[in-house]
């Protein structure tokens, strides 16, 4: 196994294990739960706005490690975002796990998200790597659940 995927397997373990931003978020202006009947994952997604700008960003649920890390490395990336950067961050991610062509510019906004580059080559679990993102795209659209199937 190369370094590099190694100490992306690595960051994923750790995230899941240790998940940032983890727990209900008092007050939260938008809030979606999302579930993936595939893999029994289930995550709801909260945040706080200031205007267009995610101010505050929890999540809870449960789920692989897959899952539970791209919950907790999505809260982290989407801090401080406005909605439009949030939404371009949430395109790039997809392409990533689904094998799309980045350019040197969005891969350069992933970040650490770039962990789950190796997602495409396992299909059945780009719906457990994207499923905080749809649940956070159906918060931010005033969509209660969001089913990946």
């Amino acid at each position: 196994m190369s370094e590099v995927r190694e100490l992306y397997q690595e960051l994923i373990i750790e995230h899941s294990k240790k998940p940032r931003n983890f727990g209900k978020l008092d007050g939260a202006d938008h809030e979606a739960t999302g579930f993936n009947p595939l893999c029994g994952d289930k995550v709801t997604v909260y945040v706080k706005l200031d205007g267009n700008v995610v101010r505050e960003i929890r999540w809870e649920g449960s789920g692989c490690a897959i899952s539970s890390a791209s919950a907790s490395l999505m809260t982290e990336r989407s801090k401080s975002k406005s909605l439009t950067e949030t939404d371009a961050l949430f395109q790039i991610f997809h392409k990533l796990v689904t094998g799309g062509e980045l350019e040197e510019a969005e891969t350069a906004q992933l970040g650490k998200l770039a962990v789950f580059s190796g997602v495409k080559e396992f299909p059945v679990r780009v719906k457990c790597a994207t499923l905080a993102w749809h649940t956070l795209r159906a918060a931010l659209e005033g969509t209660k659940t969001v089913t990946t199937d």
